[in-house]
């Protein structure tokens, strides 16, 4: 029996690496690995050995015959990402190589960040013996985006964490959370204590529409509104206009289909979840049952993936409704099978019955905001289609209307933000660098968002780290990052004038408090959302239980 990748799929390839037989693709040195989706089986070259199953770290791959109801949809999507390739003669399997670290002394690496791209890089330069690591981020809680931006509905996803966790365990790995470079230590002083300094600082700005109005209160971005239900202490004290039938959403991606579905799920559903408290409060509270996610472009142009479609097809209290044309010429003509896979999905969505709704509407734009002291309503035009497949545009046009609604987040991208001691690409929102060096200063990387851009997903951050590491182990190799002038950890640093950062121990109190308060609720854990509180946590040991 094959075994079958499934929606919670992170693409790290972990899977890949563990096949002997090469039937997972795409593989990190194939080309359509940086915009793939997913990583999928292909059920006629799967030997039914289970090696893949032990390596994926989140869970994602089973056998068919074990798929539930909501999974069986995967059986073809697997098989059908495989279909045109099977003109092409087949390849060995992959074999990560690690590059070794060669002189004698040890290597010490400061990396700042503490999401999927920083431990990631952890991973991989601990692999090589007697290398330091030292592991910093503002906050007292790690994980970045996989703890913050991952809806609470997704936890299969959020298992990524006990492969972070693992990595923590390592001899050789440090944290210094609740430490921000540039305030409480510089780029300097780490680079006077280590040999390099990694900077794995993501992108966590979102992209302006730049239409009147979008500055009112009620238009906001949806990285914010993403902070708030997963309880991120930068939006501890917000709230949200929540009393209108209709929000609106710009954007179509992965992250609008998480907003969408949080603000018309069933908030009995969401209180299984480790949603924040205050988020699960105001949702039961709102009066919100349609979202409308606006795209410009049409459904061969979604930018949301097939996995993520089809759990949300799958959603039993939740109705999908497409407005615009699924069988425009544009989108016909598309050579993508996965493409028209999901085209066909869109096409034959069951009739709406429920209250609750998410509405995709194609080729719509968003011209205006339109409110006086807040948010009531957004003007939007259709726009028609020109250009070829793979090289689509939107033209606005002359027809308009305004949707009433007194909340619009917008979700079309996010920007990296200038690193303090960096140089920045504000053109890119990246920080110039080749193959994760930066460019014009010795000793200094990048990896992540930062690095490329706002692409991939959290396993496509593995390979990635793979390049900038190997890159800096190649410098240390060759000589080109002198032994630090001082011996300090940061730790010490910070002692010295008076900080403290919350280290290994004192993250792990704050995860087990967390996780301890969420059994009494029958929750996977109820979070901290307050940096105060994660503070006091972190220097309390847990009490026993009676």
């Amino acid at each position: 029996m094959p075994h079958v990748v499934t929606q919670a799929c992170c693409g790290d390839a972990s899977c890949a690496f563990a096949c002997p037989v090469n039937a997972i693709h795409p593989t990190p040195d194939e080309p359509d690995f940086a915009t793939a989706e997913m990583v999928y089986i292909d059920p006629v070259e799967c030997v039914d050995c289970g090696a893949c199953i032990s390596a994926c770290p989140v869970g994602a791959i089973t056998r068919d015959y074990r798929l539930t109801d909501k999974q069986l949809p995967f059986v073809d999507i697997n098989a059908m990402f495989h279909e045109p390739r099977r003109e092409y003669p087949p390849q060995a399997p992959v074999t990560p190589i690690v590059r070794k670290v060669e002189a004698e002394r040890p290597l010490r690496v400061a990396i700042v960040g503490a999401g999927p791209a920083a431990l990631y890089a952890a991973d991989e330069l601990l692999k090589r013996p007697g290398t330091k690591v030292t592991v910093i981020d503002r906050l007292p809680t790690p994980y970045g985006l996989v703890r913050a931006g991952v809806a609470p509905d997704h936890p299969d996803t959020r298992t990524i964490t006990d492969l972070f966790a693992k990595i923590e365990d390592e001899p050789g790995f440090y944290y210094a959370l609740g430490v921000e470079v540039g305030t409480d230590i510089t780029h300097a002083e780490l680079a006077e204590n280590h040999h390099a300094v990694l900077y794995a600082t993501g992108a966590s700005h979102d992209r302006a529409m730049g239409i009147e109005g979008e500055d009112l209160p009620g238009s906001i971005t949806a990285t914010d509104f993403v902070a708030w239900y997963n309880g991120h202490p930068d939006q501890a004290d917000a709230s949200f206009d929540l009393t209108h039938r209709t929000a609106v959403v710009v954007g179509n991606g992965n992250v609008a289909l998480d907003v969408a579905r949080i603000l018309v799920s069933d908030p009995d559903r969401l209180a299984t979840t480790d949603i924040a408290d205050h988020a699960l409060a105001a949702l039961r509270q709102s009066a919100v049952r349609e979202v409308v996610l606006l795209a410009r472009r049409g459904p061969a142009q979604s930018a949301f993936t097939l996995p993520e479609l089809t759990g949300l097809i799958e959603h039993d209290d939740i109705d999908l409704v497409v407005q615009g044309d699924l069988i425009d010429n544009l989108a016909a003509s598309s050579s993508d099978i996965m493409t028209q896979v999901k085209i066909d999905a869109l096409r034959h969505l069951p009739e709406p019955t429920r209250e609750r709704r998410i509405v995709l509407r194609y080729q719509t734009a968003p011209v205006r905001v339109v409110g006086t002291d807040a948010v009531e309503g957004l003007e939007v035009a259709a726009t028609r289609l020109v250009g070829e497949p793979g090289a689509v545009r939107a033209e606005m046009t002359d027809d308009s209307e305004i949707i009433t609604t007194g909340l619009v987040l917008r979700s079309i991208g996010y920007r990296g933000r200038p690193v303090d001691g960096l140089p920045f690409d504000d053109l890119r929102a990246v920080v110039p660098n080749h193959e994760g060096r930066v460019e014009g200063m010795a000793t200094t990387y990048v990896a992540g968002w930062i690095k490329r851009g706002p692409t991939g997903f959290i396993g496509t951050n593995k390979t990635d780290a793979t390049e900038t590491v190997d890159r800096l182990v190649e410098d240390f190799n060759a000589g080109l990052l002198p032994d630090p002038a001082g011996r300090a950890s940061v730790r010490r640093v910070l002692r010295e004038r008076g900080a403290r950062a919350v280290d290994h121990d004192a993250w792990r109190r704050i995860d087990v408090l967390e996780r301890r308060r969420g059994v009494a609720e029958g929750r996977p854990r109820v979070r901290f959302t307050r940096v105060e509180d994660m503070l006091v946590a972190a220097q309390k040991p847990p009490s026993r239980r009676r």
